[in-house]
C-alpha cells in the first residue's frame, strides 16, 4: 500500500488501519513524523516540485517492489498564492503520480483512490475556491481514469469525507459541548463521524470486497448533505413547513 499524504489525520489513520490487517505500507508526506508507526516506511518530499518527487516514487518502488493499493490524501497548506497551490498540490501532483504508477502495480489486486470532500458540491465560505475547484476536479479525474484504467485491471474510486473527529480535532469538539450537540442534531445519524470510519470506506474500496466498483464517490458525512437547507433551518427553530402545515389541514 503506498498512502499519500499519509502522516496526518486521515492519511495516519489510514495507515494504522492497514498496518493492522497485516499489510507492507509505505507513505508519502512533506516530512517524516517524529513517531513512526512501526512497520511503515516513510518518504519526505514536496509532491508540488515534480523532479524530487518523480525520484521519490523511483525509490519508493526500488525500496518496495510493486504496489496494490494508491491512496492520496495530499492538500496545499503552504502560505502562497492559495489558488495556485492548490491546484498543484490536490491536481498536477495527483495527475503525475497516477501517471507515473499506473505501470507499477502488481498482479493481483490493483486499486487507486483518492480522497475529495463533500465541498467538492458544497461550498464553505471559509475555505478558499481553489479548495473546492480542486475536490471538484478531483471526483472528474476518478472518473476518467476509471474508463482509462479500466482495461488494465485497475479500479478508481473516490472517498468524500464530512466533518469528523481526528486526532488534531477532536479535543476541540470535545471540549466545546455545544457546538458538538449542534452537529449531532444536524446530522441524520445524531452523532459524530470518526477517522477510522472514513479509513474502513476506503480499506472497502481497496480491498476485494470492491472488486467490481469503479468511478463511484463515496460520500462519508453521516447524511448531513442531503438535506435541504430550508428544512433544516426550520427544524432548528422548531418551525413546520408550509407543505407540511397543509397536509395537517
Amino acid at each position: 500500500m503506498l498512502v499519500i499524504g499519509g502522516t496526518r489525520g486521515l492519511g495516519r489513520e489510514l495507515v494504522s488501519h492497514f498496518v493492522q490487517q497485516g499489510s507492507r505500507v509505505s507513505v508519502i508526506g512533506r516530512s517524516v513524523p517524529e513517531r513512526k508507526r512501526r512497520g511503515v516506511r516513510y518518504w519526505a518530499v514536496d509532491v508540488r516540485d515534480e523532479t524530487s518527487l518523480q525520484a521519490t516514487l523511483d525509490h519508493v518502488l526500488e525500496a518496495t517492489g510493486r504496489i496494490n493499493s494508491l491512496v492520496l490524501f495530499q492538500r496545499y497548506r503552504g502560505s502562497d498564492d492559495p489558488w495556485i497551490g492548490e491546484l498543484e498540490t490536490s491536481l498536477t501532483a495527483t495527475k503525475k503520480i497516477v501517471e507515473s504508477l499506473a505501470q507499477q502495480f502488481a498482479e493481483g489486486e490493483k486499486s487507486i483512490v483518492v480522497v475529495s470532500s463533500v465541498n467538492a458540491t458544497l461550498v464553505a465560505p471559509y475555505l478558499p475556491l481553489g479548495y473546492h475547484v480542486a475536490k471538484a476536479a478531483l471526483i472528474q479525474m476518478v472518473r476518467y481514469w476509471a474508463i482509462a484504467l479500466g482495461p488494465a485491471g485497475i479500479r478508481v474510486n473516490s472517498v468524500s469525507p464530512g466533518t469528523v473527529l481526528k486526532a488534531e480535532s477532536q479535543d476541540f469538539f470535545l471540549e466545546n459541548r455545544d457546538l458538538r450537540a449542534f452537529y449531532e442534531q444536524i446530522t441524520p445519524l445524531r452523532r459524530f463521524g470518526h477517522a477510522s470510519e472514513v479509513a474502513q470506506v476506503i480499506a472497502f474500496l481497496c480491498g476485494n470486497a470492491a472488486s467490481f466498483v469503479t468511478g463511484q464517490d463515496i460520500v462519508v458525512d453521516g447524511g448531513i448533505s442531503l438535506q435541504w437547507q430550508e428544512s433544516l433551518a426550520r427544524d432548528l427553530v422548531a418551525l413546520p413547513h408550509p407543505a407540511a402545515a397543509n397536509r395537517r389541514k
